[in-house]
């Protein structure tokens, strides 16, 4: 097989090796999507292609490369932690000084009343173990039914089992059986879409938490654990939580005792221009799941972080059931204790996120005065340095585009070919825009001037083919 593949081209033998997620298997297999995107190296917002092409990210990889690509000192730290401990498990209480010292000044960084991180790889497996957590913590309060847990729609929390099933994205679910029975989903807080076109952002939110308080009565409040939610939606559509959005929520979780865990995978780290999305709304969270911006991606870490309150109920499992019996190999891992430091130090040091609280609002300001009137854009909409583009067959009504066009696909590949990735979000014909947090308005005014370029092209090859 190696002699075999020694004559192959890296594009080939990617075709023939790789699974890649997220693809269209039968039509890259046979080359019909054209070669891969084979990425060799990155600097700052920009990264570079085999072929020689160099490509501004304003999507930070997918939304995790926070300090920029080519950070040598990320490198070092590896390098260091990996010659004095590349690794050691943690379980039984054995434990190494890189985790213990990240453990201390996440907490230090999280909102009032966060005590433990239980550590893993990935955002999925953090909101598996939440999961497993809120299911535990029942059990030990003597509430074996209290098990059914709460998302939304349009919500993305992962691709495993469970996460997968927490996403509240269709296309996660219907060729996987799922979701599992115990997930529901209420609706998602997207103003843009309101039925009634009348409420005001309050009305709207108060909405959606009477929605959840009906759902929850329904199931009935002794079988519902948890309620978990992401601060501003992410891959369903960049969508800013509206004014009162969480003030009552949380009311209604409150009444119904609810655990509410925080998805922080996205705004975690600054991408608000503050610590953390509950920091930005001022939400209390019995669990947070931190993940991307952790690490900005140099090395894969993620962390479930717990309440206080939810941490003595856990002790007092111990006496019932004895030692919480879930964990991984790599829960904890040095070289990734050790990335994390040196990235939150980079965060400290240049001032990334307070730079996040500045340029963000600028980026969304450029975008406003470069989409707002476009005749095909019906919402541009935006939170800390998270933006997107909502692109509308009628933006009077709205009415949504015809998804066989693949509105929001063409137009990200067109706004490649002028040399900046977009993310063109999977519901809906949106654009999505998480830069590194390192971007300055110079690359904010290229990347709007490239954008521009790009949607200019794609709508120009759309009316050749008679398709608006």
């Amino acid at each position: 097989m190696q002699n075999a593949s020694s004559n192959l081209s890296l594009e080939e033998m990617d075709r023939r090796s790789v699974f890649h997620p997220n693809t269209d298997l039968r039509a890259y297999a046979h080359g019909e999507l054209g070669d891969p995107h084979i990425i060799t190296g990155g600097q700052g917002i920009r990264i570079q292609e085999k072929n020689g092409q160099e490509l501004i990210d304003a999507f930070a990889g997918l939304w995790c490369v926070n300090i920029g690509y080519g950070r040598e000192e990320i490198a070092e730290a590896l390098y260091r932690q990996a010659k004095e401990l590349a690794y050691y498990h943690t379980h039984w209480g054995t434990s190494n000084e890189p985790a213990i010292r990240l453990s201390d000044r996440v907490l230090r960084m999280a909102p009032p009343g966060m005590s433990k991180i239980f550590w893993g790889l990935q955002g999925s497996d953090a909101h598996e173990t939440q999961v497993k957590i809120a299911w535990y913590y029942n059990n030990v309060l003597g509430r074996p039914n209290k098990k059914k847990i709460i998302a939304r729609q349009r919500a993305y929390h992962g691709l495993t089992i469970m996460s997968g099933s927490l996403s509240g994205l269709p296309v996660l679910h219907e060729t996987f059986d799922l979701p599992l029975d115990r997930v529901r989903h209420t609706l998602a807080p997207f103003y843009y879409w309101r039925q009634d076109r009348a409420m005001s952002e309050r009305e709207f939110s108060q909405h959606c938490a009477d929605e959840l308080n009906a759902l929850i009565e329904r199931e009935g409040p002794d079988t519902v654990a948890a309620f978990i939610a992401e601060p501003v939606t992410g891959v369903g559509g960049i969508i800013p939580s509206p004014e009162g959005y969480w003030e009552a929520i949380q009311q209604v979780l409150r009444k119904h005792d609810v655990l509410l865990m925080v998805d922080e995978v996205v705004c975690g780290f600054g991408r608000l221009g503050v610590n953390f999305g509950c920091d930005y709304y001022a939400i209390q969270p019995d669990m947070m799941c931190i993940s991307k911006g952790l690490t900005s991606a140099y090395f894969p870490l993620a962390g479930s972080v717990l309440s206080e309150q939810v941490w003595q109920v856990l002790e007092q499992g111990s006496e019932k059931y004895g030692p919480f019996a879930h964990g991984f190999t790599y829960a904890a891992h040095p070289l990734g204790a050790a990335t994390a430091m040196a990235n939150l130090d980079i965060l400290d040091r240049e001032d990334l996120i307070a730079h996040s609280a500045t340029v963000g609002p600028y980026l969304l300001q450029k975008l406003h005065d470069a989409f707002a009137e476009h005749e095909y854009v019906g919402d541009v909409r935006g939170a800390g340095l998270l933006a997107a583009i909502e692109f509308v067959a009628d933006k009077t009504i709205p009415k949504a585009f015809d998804p066989a066009l693949n509105v929001g696909p063409r137009l990200a590949a067109a706004c490649r070919q002028e040399g900046v990735i977009v993310r063109p979000l999977p519901h809906g014909d949106i654009l999505g825009f998480s830069p590194p947090l390192i971007v300055t308005e110079q690359d904010i005014d290229e990347i709007v001037v490239r954008v521009q370029r790009g949607v200019a092209r794609g709508f120009d090859a759309l009316a050749r083919e008679g398709k608006l």
